[in-house]
């Protein structure tokens, strides 16, 4: 008779993706290798990833992930769910021939870019010799191509956002590169396939034990399209709460739901709030209209205590504003003190 499979409590799989996402434990490794850790960091708001990434760096600092992407170990690209990321580069290609058809099949549902998609490829080959290994801007590439096609023109033609834009220092992410020029051609042997095999080990490695639902949604790829892999990879199998399957890669921490959590302050857009991560509870549902609301699409920087959202926080007049939903203890709120002075030193 096969075993019973482990049933994983609300609080277990919060501090799985808090130890995952090193928001227990800051690291100390390189970026590149961090971000590979955590998945990757959405950068819709440049200062958001540099944000993100000193609230998982031991002492880390601004400067240093503005010369990574200058050296181009990282990269910024439109990627899973046609959102900004900040990734390694590394990661860049399968992740990137990973969810292109899926990202280009949902471009086309919702914009047609008045032209067929033999006409999009031309503009591609016609933006990619003006580029010349070189970069635009982007609006030299809609004076190029004009506004609709220069939209779509990423379907074709892979497109890295290089610096100095999308930097702390200059922070519209609107200079782009051809992604093979930058940072050379993809692998011979990666297809699809093993994009997507790669995208799930990413996942489940930072942010499981997870359904294929919530893969799938962070990928911005159809459920189908993770089943294959997902059923190759020797994962491991819990059940949540609720009866859910979830699935994980193995050796990947979990630890116990009693372990104490640190207070953190996150960025705008961290991954650990959004609809995939709801079942592990950093943000609870009754805040999230606060957080993410249609008077306030970009977000707003959130702090958690005890492993879940208790307060939002910004940078005002050269300090952090906290501002918490509840009454906080006398020790919590010296310890966000600690964090918030340590947090406006950076951003000065």
């Amino acid at each position: 008779m096969a075993a019973a499979e482990r049933v994983l409590s609300h609080r277990e799989l919060n501090r799985a993706l808090l130890a995952r996402q090193l928001l227990l434990e800051r690291a100390r490794g390189p970026i590149p290798r961090t971000l590979e850790r955590v998945g990757g960091l959405q950068a819709q708001y440049a200062p958001s990833m540099y944000i993100g990434l000193w609230s998982r760096i031991e002492g880390f600092e601004r400067d240093s992930l503005t010369r990574a992407l200058e050296r181009r170990s990282i990269v910024q690209a439109t990627l899973m769910r046609s959102t900004i990321h900040l990734v390694s580069r590394a990661d860049y290609w399968p992740f990137e021939i990973g969810v292109k058809r899926a990202r280009a099949e949902w471009a086309r549902r919702v914009a047609s870019y008045g032209m067929s998609a033999a006409e999009l490829r031309a503009a591609a080959r016609k933006l990619h010799a003006r580029l010349n290994g070189g970069a635009m801007r982007r609006a030299e590439i809609e004076e190029l191509l004009g506004k609709e096609v220069a939209r779509g023109v990423g379907m074709e033609l892979d497109m890295v956002r290089v610096p100095p834009s999308g930097t702390w220092e200059r922070r519209r992410a609107d200079m782009y590169a051809a992604a093979e020029d930058w940072l050379g051609p993809p692998p011979g042997d990666l297809t699809e396939e093993r994009g997507i095999e790669h995208l799930v080990r990413r996942y489940l490695g930072a942010f499981g034990p997870a359904t294929r639902a919530e893969l799938a949604d962070w990928a911005g790829l159809p459920v189908v399209a993770v089943q294959a892999p997902l059923d190759r990879l020797a994962a491991r199998r819990f059940r949540a709460e609720d009866g859910a399957e979830l699935l994980d890669v193995p050796r990947a921490p979990l630890p116990d739901g009693d372990t104490p959590t640190p207070v953190r302050l996150l960025p705008t857009w961290d991954a650990t709030l959004l609809v995939h991560g709801r079942r592990a509870g950093v943000l609870p549902e009754e805040h999230r209209s606060r957080i993410f609301n249609t008077k306030m699409p970009q977000s707003i920087g959130t702090f958690i205590v005890d492993g879940a959202v208790a307060g939002t926080w910004r940078y005002e007049h050269g300090r952090i504003q906290l501002t918490a939903f509840e009454k906080l203890d006398r020790g919590t709120r010296r310890e966000l003190n600690d964090e918030a002075e340590r947090l406006a030193e950076f951003h000065s």
